[in-house]
């Protein structure tokens, strides 16, 4: 009755809390991320629970504890345990529960329940082990049963959730107590926490019941089981055998054929050894049958010529021969040997190995010949082949014609689905999977939870297979937890992530790289490298997915001492010839601006491939090199390395900033040849390039060839018509977007409002400000004000954009007030231009454009001693004017030119060529307009200044180094001047050369003595 008592019912709380706090990142702050790198004794090959201290991964008794676990060796074990203990170190839980079990392996029970009782701060491993030694004990058995079953009431009453790994030992403890009623208790139990189906606990209840000779129990139990494997048929049929009911003996055994599995040697055996005691002639005939069956499945193996073959075939494969093996298929049937349905299986299996298709379809057409393929086992061959060869197409066909389906055959499907990118597909087949009955396993659970993570609606499938697995007792499983933190990391539901993570016993490796990247797209990068330090704490190993992990978590933080530290460790443990993780550490010291580190591990690299390439182009693109971009990019091609759409967009984005327009056309030549003229990346970089190149025309072209319902390419078009000043064209594009249905976001506003200023739209403006709230709920941001107050100041409406700017929800940004100061120059308003330039100076105190409009609004007024005086302010607070400057790009070399520039090599030929435009254009009506020339000189000096400004400069080169009838193409980095715009529509109409100026605004076209920007700019 005392045992009895152990067993009793009783309640279990609802509301079951971890083992571990939930909020076990307060932890974090505790370790040093630079510790790593400094101490090598801190590396392990042992795996121990997260959440474990320092002291438990450094302890160098850890690596003896587990020598004497799995050596069983006490003395040893005992000498790590003294080893703790005298260097003042108190063995922490996780090692507690590692001595336990140490104890326990080695049968010192005494030991382990002395350390036990002495353990206040246990967690479910911590009573696992202890229950576990219980059950291994072979010392004074009745007690320790009786024991072990108090120790288990006492955990059911506990906080903590019971899990498989508990049952294990008190199921083993049921069957050595003898006690049949013990066992239904436990079951019992099972049944009340959800873990009577899991195939572990169902297994070992049946085999309980088997022993007990309660075989009406075990087979209720065995029959409501939706997973079988041949040892649980073995264990039914031996209790059949022992109580002598042999005619259930045979109908169980054709049950276990029918089921799909194949009877092995102990199956046949047994079945063999029960009907050989019936001695009747029905009796000899059923022998009989039952030996002929033994035969075919070659358990018989004396007179099998087949098996002898499929025996060869087997050890070529698990030497790894795989066409050794295929041969050896071709020489058995040139020997006209009968094969079977393992022949195929076997053969399959190297030629999968081979990944060879070809070689597969050939065998396929064999299997169909021969009438194989209707065998479960050889068409999930066929999927496994036509799988890893590639052809999921093929894979689906030999599924789809499959006239009976086991659990393998959907977990091959789902699997190889989610592992093509096909998620959607994988998702449904679990949904068909469910919907004929069959009960998935932790490889359905694992595979299609892989595919949820890339599914846009995956998350809420995600939710349901977690309840499911939490209802199934899967959740257990270490591939189906991790599974799980995967898809919530991915998701953003980091919470949720944690809460899994922190109730895993052990973390697996995969695990923590999960929970880091989950951090990273979180934007909590932080947490993701603490959680390195820590995975390093607790003495799991990183591999390369954890370092290129964490090298992109200080990239992402602009952390570069950290990203040191981790690149030290990757070369420490030899990581840093790892292809992914030196592309990773290449992005870190891209991201901090260390192009110099980023070079040399970029040179490091032995076959850099497409990704690592494409990184280096874009850091140099990102850094301001573009010309090192391009540079890189020819290597690439002579290095023979294939570059891809991401690479293509990279670089189309470096002529862009070059406004290099033949290398963007070399470029756009490359992406026709190689296939990615549809790629809706590389469209919508060709067409931005061709916009910011000055050729809107070749952009549209582009764009109407698309035909794409990509937002990014309808903003880059419309961004670009913007600033080519065609309103018009830009808002009917506009509207022909909302009529096609496709969502404008808050950069089509920008280009809508962009639009709208540079051509005096102010009502169009406000209307479109207005409908960003009311039709699309987009929130007008700071960038949408900067576009409105742009607007009103171009139209001269400066008291109302300075009223915008005072109504705005937030603060303005220097670049608002810098317009803003811009348009109080042109309009002469000395009184708002003063105030405004007290706002800027106030966000920028080192801001030249402040000091520079705020003079020349006075030079305009003739004010010279506020023009001095605002220019010794500059001086005094040591601010430099950002030189203009103009260049022009011949023959794909770039010559730049600043004011009065003779650095040229042909200088006397451009300013002979500017004295004779100069001649030519005033003949044609052109008048100097000194009011652009912001000194107190003479007005013969001011015209001569106005000469030389380098846009005039960079013109004049054009037109003697370039074609006559080729368009001349200009960068400044300034806004243009009113003479010099005045003075390139002459030039233009006088040379008969079409001219397109790219300014610090716009771009202005000059043909025939007329600007596209209607002179409004």
């Amino acid at each position: 009755m005392r045992l009895q008592a152990n067993l009793g019912t009783t309640s279990i709380s609802p509301s079951v809390k971890s083992p571990y706090p939930r909020t076990f990142l307060l932890r974090f702050h505790c370790f040093s991320l630079s510790k790593f790198v400094s101490h090598p004794s801190y590396y392990s090959t042992s795996s121990p629970s997260p959440f474990s201290s320092s002291s438990s991964s450094s302890c160098q008794c850890f690596s003896i504890l587990r020598a004497a676990i799995s050596k069983a060796d006490l003395l040893l074990g005992k000498s790590a345990h003294a080893n703790m203990v005298t260097s003042g170190r108190n063995p922490d839980r996780f090692l507690t529960n590692n001595l336990i079990t140490m104890y326990s392996r080695c049968g010192s029970l005494t030991s382990a329940r002395h350390l036990f009782d002495k353990t206040h701060d246990r967690d479910l491993v911590t009573w696992n082990s202890i229950l576990a030694a219980y059950a291994h004990s072979t010392e004074s058995e009745v007690e320790n049963v009786q024991e072990g079953f108090r120790l288990f009431r006492l955990l059911r009453v506990s906080v903590f959730l019971t899990s498989r790994l508990t049952l294990a030992p008190v199921l083993k403890l049921c069957l050595i107590s003898g006690y049949v009623w013990a066992s239904e208790a436990v079951h019992g139990y099972t049944i009340k926490i959800g873990l009577d189906w899991d195939v572990f606990v169902s297994g070992a209840l049946v085999n309980i019941y088997s022993k007990y000779g309660r075989i009406r129990e075990a087979r209720k139990l065995f029959d409501g089981m939706p997973d079988k494997d041949v040892v649980l048929w073995n264990v039914m049929l031996k209790a059949y055998v022992e109580m002598g009911l042999y005619e259930e003996v045979l109908c169980l055994f054709s049950a276990f054929h029918q089921s799909g599995l194949q009877p092995d040697d102990v199956s046949m055996r047994c079945v063999l050894n029960g009907i050989s005691n019936v001695h009747s002639d029905e009796g000899n005939m059923l022998i009989e049958q039952v030996k002929a069956y033994s035969t075919k499945l070659f358990f018989d193996h004396d007179n099998s010529e087949v098996f002898l073959w499929n025996k060869t075939f087997s050890e070529y494969l698990g030497a790894g021969e795989n066409m050794a093996a295929v041969e050896c298929f071709r020489n058995m049937i040139r020997s006209k040997v009968e094969y079977d349905s393992v022949t195929f299986v076997v053969i399959l299996s190297a030629i999968a190995g081979a990944n060879d298709l070809e070689l597969g379809q050939q065998v396929h057409c064999f299997v169909v010949k021969s009438g194989f393929d209707s065998v479960v086992s050889v068409a999930n061959s066929l999927i496994n082949m036509y799988s890893k060869a590639g052809s999921i197409y093929f894979a689906r066909e030999v599924f789809n014609y499959m006239a009976e389906m086991d659990l393998i055959s959907w977990n091959s499907m789902i699997s190889r689905c989610a592992q093509s990118t096909l998620e959607e597909e994988s998702a449904n087949l679990y949904k068909n999977l469910l919907r004929d009955g069959l009960r998935p396993d932790q490889f359905t659970i694992a595979s299609v939870l892989k595919a949820c993570s890339s599914l846009k609606e995956g998350f809420c499938l995600c939710k349901q297979i977690h309840a499911h697995a939490i209802k199934t007792g899967i959740i257990a499983d270490s591939f189906v937890s991790t599974a799980l933190i995967d898809v919530y990391s991915k998701s953003g539901n980091m919470e949720q992530a944690e809460l899994l993570f922190e109730n895993k016993g052990e973390s697996d490796l995969a695990s923590w790289n999960s929970m880091m990247f989950g951090y990273i797209m979180s934007n909590e990068s932080q947490k993701a490298l603490k959680l390195f330090s820590l995975m390093h704490e607790a003495g799991d190993r990183a591999d390369q997915i954890t370092l290129a992990t964490a090298a992109k978590a200080s990239g992402c933080l602009v952390a570069l001492e950290q990203g040191k530290q981790i690149h030290a460790y990757a070369i420490k443990t030899r990581f840093d010839r790892d292809l992914c993780v030196c592309s990773g550490i290449l992005d870190m010291y891209i991201k901090c601006g260390d192009m110099e580190s980023a070079y040399v591990v970029f040179a490091q690299i032995p076959e850099p491939d497409d990704i690592a390439w494409t990184t280096m182009i874009s850091g140099c693109i990102d850094n301001g090199d573009e010309d090192r971009a391009l540079s890189l990019y020819h290597q690439m091609r002579l290095s023979g390395v294939q570059p891809d759409e991401y690479t293509f967009a990279t670089l189309v984005k470096a002529s862009s900033s070059l406004t290099a327009l033949e290398q963007g056309r070399q470029i756009h030549a490359n992406v026709i040849k190689l296939d990615y003229a549809l790629d809706p990346f590389v469209g919508t970089s060709l067409t931005d390039m061709y916009a910011k190149c000055g050729i809107i025309g070749d952009a549209y072209c582009l764009f109407q060839r698309m035909n794409a319902r990509n937002v990014a390419l309808w903003n880059a078009m419309l961004v670009g018509l913007a600033q080519h000043g065609n309103a018009k064209e830009a808002l009917n594009l506009f509207k022909v977007m909302e009529s096609n249905g496709i969502e404008p976001d808050k950069v089509t506003f920008i280009g809508v409002l962009s639009a709208c200023s540079h051509s005096g739209l102010i009502s169009e403006a406000y209307k479109h400000v207005d409908s960003m709230t009311k039709n699309y709920g987009i929130k007008p941001e700071i960038e949408h004000f900067s576009c409105l107050v742009d607007a009103l100041g171009r139209a001269g409406r400066v008291q109302e954009a300075e009223k915008v700017i005072i109504s705005m929800p937030f603060e303005a940004s220097a670049s608002m007030y810098r317009a803003l100061l811009g348009a109080c120059r042109v309009q002469g308003d000395r009184e708002t231009g003063k105030r405004v330039a007290e706002q800027l100076l106030a966000l920028e105190p080192s801001d030249s454009a402040a000091y520079v409009l705020l003079s020349n609004i006075y030079a305009a007024a003739n004010q010279w001693d506020d023009v001095t005086d605002a220019r010794k302010m500059m001086e005094r607070k040591k601010v430099k004017k950002d030189p203009g400057f103009s260049w022009v790009d011949v023959k794909n070399r770039v010559h730049l030119f600043v004011v009065d520039d003779r650095n040229h090599p042909q200088a006397d030929l451009i300013y002979d060529k500017v004295e004779e435009l100069i001649k030519r254009i005033k003949e044609e009506g052109y008048v100097p307009d000194t009011d652009f020339v912001l000194l107190d000189v003479e007005e013969e000096e001011k015209e001569r200044a106005l000469y030389y400004h380098s846009e005039k400069l960079a013109i004049a080169y054009a037109l003697i180094s370039t074609p006559p009838s080729s368009t001349i193409r200009v960068i400044k980095n300034l806004r243009v001047c009113g003479d010099c715009h005045t003075a390139i529509k002459y030039i233009s109409n006088v040379s008969q050369r079409e001219i397109v100026l790219r300014d610090a605004n716009r771009f202005h076209r000059f043909r025939d003595g007329i600007c596209s920007c209607g002179d409004y700019w």
